[in-house]
């Protein structure tokens, strides 16, 4: 079993941090800044792509262009990429604020790593 599985929402984060960080190509021209909020325990993170590069932060409530809320397990289904995110969305168990096509553009994103 792996972090997506066991991990703590800390470990997840850095694990996508260490993974972004190492293949750089699925991003290279994105621009965008996401903040997913896991509801059920109270944690916020953003992550932001700009030129080439990106950022991750903690317990942020800076602008986002996009404002993903989702339980923990949907999350990691998520990443997984064992969710289809609109139908996640049209049953409630996602809700986006903002641009809802970077929220599919994210999607896409995540699904190019293994986690």
């Amino acid at each position: 079993m792996g972090t997506l599985e066991n991990g703590t929402i800390q470990e997840i984060w850095q694990e996508i941090e260490d993974k972004l960080t190492k293949d750089k190509n699925p991003y290279s021209d994105m621009t965008g800044t996401y903040q997913v909020q896991i509801t059920d325990e109270d944690v916020t993170y953003q992550l932001s792509f700009n030129d080439g590069g990106f950022s991750v932060k903690k317990d942020t409530n800076g602008n986002a262009d996009c404002i993903l809320k989702m339980k923990n397990t949907v999350f990691r289904k998520f990443l997984a990429g064992n969710l289809n995110s609109m139908t996640a969305f049209m049953t409630g168990k996602l809700k986006v604020e903002g641009n809802i096509t970077l929220a599919l553009k994210l999607e896409s994103l995540l699904k190019q790593y293994q986690f």
